[in-house]
């Protein structure tokens, strides 16, 4: 194995390259300066068209292999006076001798960005044409011009064209170690790309061998959960991706990690009610502290707000409706963090454009909550993966478990509180009524405190809004799993509930629902469970 026998040298001035890109924007203004330094080009297929049609004078590939490009396009760039002239060692004697032997010159720019193979499947193509678009010549350029960047200058991105033109034809060794690093993070995009469609869509393996995730950084936060830690913002590769990370921030200052990630908590509860009537959702710590729905968003943000006005206060607020400056005046009068809305009108960015530090975040059409995809969470010495959860609850699959059905309103509720306690953390209790949360229970070690907490959350509210009793007198009441014992239930009784929905699957099922007919109660149990850890 050679290495370079001294230190790689830092100027290298360019005098030959090669160029051979899919994307060709900004081509030709790098062609010219390349030209005007006296740079002998060659390159491929419709770029050399492209580079010719400004007046630039090009070599094919074939003039510098002797080969034509052959088996439609697929071997052009494959062969030894193009790879021998990207990794050769240029101090070393034999590497200099192989190459004046055979007669190979060297190349000291490679500009190459690869076949668009995720726009090729993003716009529906079949599968002949999907493997067409699989590039296997750019890489093997990449990959050889990035590992010899001691001496080769390797560009994947049309963003450093700049770059390279700015330093007038003398690349700097800093600036071939920054390239290359950029050079190897693309061919594993790229190719962490081509397995993820292999595994997923074209062999339906959820958790395939070996499972690559393609993704680029987007952003560095201004630091993670802690002040004292690092994050970072990273999106999927490929068009057709939609949620909060693809918001647009209409204005506030920068998102932090926890921004994002309450936003998202925020976007994905709101996104269940897309197709609903207007819906607002008010989240802290990545938990909804009120939810509702009415016949206007002001209607339903009030409703939300009433649930629980305390941990509201420093918020973060989705909506499933564009906002209007009505609702958005109301929003102002506390603190909220960051408002995630479809779109918004004059008048409410108007109104926000007077709180200097709230963020308003456009997301366009809202996520599909049943949308397949997988979860991910890191532990000591792994990674967890699964599928999201998607589960979806059909009124007809419930089963009415006790004496007493519930009548319209309560089964109503009852979808509303289970709908919202999906999104809750676990132990997670949801009392609602009226389209509207009552009292939410949340991250608790057992059912029965969550229970307690909810209720005494609701009573609060009463307290702080003047009302004779607390919303939970005649509410439904969600649990996300079963209730292990009686205890919980008769929580909720005390509390004032009259329906109950719940997984069921309890070895004391029998005793949960035995004290559900004496309290006169209506259960309904689910079959599913939402635990959210």
């Amino acid at each position: 194995m050679k290495t370079p026998t001294a230190a790689a040298p830092d100027q290298i001035a360019i005098k030959r390259a090669l160029l051979s890109v899919s994307d060709k924007s900004g081509l030709v203004e790098l062609g010219q300066a390349l030209a005007g330094w006296g740079v002998e080009l060659i390159s491929t297929g419709g770029t050399a068209k492209a580079l010719r049609e400004a007046g630039l004078a090009v070599k094919d590939v074939s003039d510098i292999t002797g080969f034509p490009e052959m088996m439609d396009g697929r071997v052009k760039t494959l062969h030894p006076m193009v790879h021998g002239g990207l990794l050769s060692v240029r101090d070393d004697p034999e590497h200099a001798a192989a190459m004046r032997d055979h007669g190979i010159g060297a190349i000291d720019l490679v500009v190459v960005n690869l076949y668009p193979f995720a726009q090729t499947v993003a716009r529906g193509a079949d599968r002949d044409e999907i493997i067409e678009n699989i590039d296997i010549g750019g890489p093997s350029m990449v990959r050889s011009a990035a590992k010899n960047h001691a001496y080769v200058t390797i560009a994947t991105d049309p963003a450093d064209y700049a770059e390279i033109i700015a330093s007038g034809g003398n690349t700097s060794f800093d600036m071939r170690k920054r390239f290359a690093a950029k050079a190897f993070a693309a061919t594993a995009a790229y190719d962490a790309t081509i397995s993820s469609w292999f595994a997923h869509a074209d062999q339906q393996q959820l958790f395939p061998d070996a499972l690559s995730m393609p993704v680029r950084k987007a952003e560095v936060l201004r630091y993670g959960e802690n002040p004292h830690q690092q994050a970072a913002l990273y999106l999927p590769v490929g068009p057709g991706v939609r949620g909060i990370a693809q918001a647009k921030q209409v204005q506030g200052k920068e998102l932090s990690y926890n921004n994002y990630n309450d936003a998202d908590a925020a976007l994905e509860l709101v996104s269940e009610f897309r197709d609903g009537p207007p819906t607002v959702v008010i989240v802290k710590h990545a938990n909804p502290c009120g939810v509702a729905t009415g016949e206007t968003l002001i209607e339903a943000y009030e409703a939300a707000l009433a649930c629980d006005s305390v941990s509201a206060f420093g918020g973060i607020i989705a909506v499933n409706r564009p906002l209007d400056g009505k609702t958005a005046e109301a929003i102002s009068e506390i603190f909220t963090e960051v408002v995630a809305a479809p779109d918004a009108d004059e008048d409410a960015k108007a109104i926000f454009a007077r709180k200097k530090n709230l963020r308003l975040l456009l997301t366009g059409d809202l996520p599909d909550p049943a949308r397949p995809g997988l979860s991910i969470k890191s532990i000591a010495g792994g990674v967890l993966f699964q599928s999201r959860d998607n589960g979806r609850l059909d009124p007809i699959d419930l089963k009415v478990v006790t004496r007493r059905e519930p009548n319209a309103q309560e089964l109503k509720d009852c979808l509303f509180a289970w709908t919202v306690a999906k999104h809750v953390k676990s132990n997670a209790i949801v009392y609602a009524k009226g389209n509207s949360t009552a009292g939410i229970g949340a991250g608790q070690m057992n059912r029965l405190e969550s229970a307690r907490i909810a209720a005494w959350k609701a009573k609060d509210a009463a307290d702080k809004a003047g009302w004779s009793e607390p919303r939970t007198i005649g509410s439904a009441v969600a649990s996300d799993a079963f209730f292990p014992f009686a205890d919980g239930l008769l929580a909720a009784v005390d509390a004032g509930a009259t329906a109950v929905i719940q997984p069921g699957g309890s070895i004391r099922d029998a005793e949960v629902i035995a004290a559900a007919d004496e309290a006169g109660l209506a259960m309904m149990f689910t079959g599913m469970r939402h635990f959210r850890h």
